[in-house]
C-alpha cells in the first residue's frame, strides 16, 4: 500500500512538473523577440499580406497567447503536439526521429563519463596529492569551467581538421545513400561528439568521487582497518567502493539535465541531427509547437532518470529500503 502511495505521489509530481515546464516554456517563447512568421517567409520575401495572414491563421499566430496555450494543451492531452513550423512535420515525428540519434550519443557519453569518472575519482582519492592526482584535478577544473562548444571546436580543430582522423560532423557521410551507410560509418561520425560530451560530463563525477574517497581514507574505520593489516586492495574492495558507489550514482543521474544542455551545443558544433540541433533550429525560427514538445519530452526524460536513481538507491543501500518500509 505504501509503495503504491509513493508511486502515485511521484506520478502527481511529474504531472505538476510537466504543467509548470509547459507554462514557463510557452511564456519564454512568446516573449521572445523572434517572429515565427518572419523567420519562415524571410525578411526579403515577396509574399503578399493576404498570404501572410493565411499562414498566420493556419498556425493560429493571431490568437491571444492564453488561447494558444489552452488550444495546444487540449491537443497535447490527446497526443497531438502540433505541427513543427521549422520541419513541416508533426512534432511527435520530429522528436522521435531526432531522439533516435540523440539517445545513442547521450547513452554512450553518460556511461563513459560515469565509469571513467568513477575510476579516476577513486584513484585520485587514494593517491591524493600525487602528480597524477594534481594533473587530473587541474584538467577537471579547466573542463568544468569551459563552454561545451569551445571544447567541441577544439576537438574538431585537432582531430578532424589537423589530424584528419574523424569527419567534421554529421551522423553519416555526406552524399552517401542511406542503404550504403554501414555501422562503422555511424560509429566513426559518433566518436568526436561522444568524446566531447564525455569530457564535459566527467569532471563532476571525478571531483565528487575523489573528495568522498579522501574523506573515507581519513576516517577512523579506515585507520582501524589498516591497523588490522588490510592492504590497499582490500580497503578499496571492502570499504571504499561500498561507501562511494551510492554518492557516485547520485551525481551521475543528477547530470541528466546538464547532459541535455551540453548535448544541444555539441550537436550544433558537429551538425549532428539530434534533439540538440532541432532545439537550436526551433529557437531561431520561433517554432512554438516544437519547442514546447521538446521541453515536455526533456522534462519527462530527466524526471524518469531521477526516478530510476531513487529506485537504485534502495538496491545499493538496504538502509534506504528499511526507512521506506517504516514510513
Amino acid at each position: 500500500m505504501k509503495s503504491w502511495r509513493k508511486i502515485l505521489g511521484e506520478c502527481l509530481r511529474m504531472v505538476l512538473l510537466l504543467v509548470a515546464v509547459s507554462i514557463i516554456a510557452f511564456l519564454l517563447i512568446v516573449k521572445s523577440p523572434i517572429d515565427p512568421l518572419v523567420s519562415y517567409v524571410g525578411t526579403n520575401t515577396t509574399i503578399s499580406e493576404e498570404a501572410k495572414q493565411e499562414i498566420a491563421e493556419e498556425w493560429d499566430l493571431n490568437a491571444p497567447p492564453s488561447q494558444r496555450f489552452i488550444t495546444w494543451g487540449e491537443h497535447a492531452l490527446h497526443g497531438d503536439l502540433g505541427m513543427s513550423i521549422t520541419y513541416k512535420k508533426p512534432v511527435a515525428e520530429v522528436i522521435k526521429t531526432r531522439f533516435s540519434y540523440s539517445i545513442v550519443l547521450m547513452a554512450v557519453s553518460w556511461l563513459l563519463s560515469g565509469i571513467i569518472g568513477f575510476i579516476l575519482g577513486v584513484i585520485c582519492g587514494i593517491i591524493d596529492g600525487s602528480i597524477f592526482d594534481r594533473i587530473i584535478k587541474t584538467f577537471c577544473l579547466i573542463v568544468k569551467s569551459a563552454p561545451v562548444f569551445w571544447i567541441g571546436l577544439i576537438m574538431v580543430s585537432i582531430f578532424a581538421v589537423k589530424l584528419g582522423w574523424f569527419p567534421l560532423g554529421m551522423a553519416v557521410p555526406a552524399g552517401k545513400l542511406a542503404a550504403d551507410v554501414t555501422l562503422a560509418d555511424k560509429i566513426h561520425h559518433l566518436i568526436l561528439p561522444v568524446l566531447t560530451l564525455t569530457i564535459v560530463s566527467i569532471s563532476e563525477v571525478v571531483l565528487y568521487t575523489r573528495q568522498k574517497v579522501i574523506e573515507i581514507m581519513n576516517s577512523d574505520f579506515i585507520l582501524y582497518a589498516k591497523a588490522r593489516g588490510e592492504n590497499t586492495k582490500q580497503l578499496i574492495a571492502r570499504h571504499i567502493l561500498r561507501n562511494v558507489s551510492l554518492p557516485a550514482i547520485t551525481v551521475q543521474f543528477a547530470s541528466f539535465s546538464e547532459l541535455f544542455g551540453g548535448m544541444a551545443l555539441a550537436e550544433t558544433v558537429f551538425a549532428y541531427p539530434g534533439i540538440g540541433t532541432a532545439i537550436t533550429a526551433a529557437a531561431l525560427n520561433g517554432d512554438v509547437p516544437l519547442l514546447l514538445g521538446i521541453s515536455v519530452f526533456s522534462a519527462i526524460f530527466v524526471f524518469v532518470g531521477n526516478l530510476i536513481a531513487n529506485i537504485l538507491y534502495g538496491v545499493f543501500d538496504p538502509r534506504i529500503r528499511e526507512v521506506d518500509a517504516r514510513e
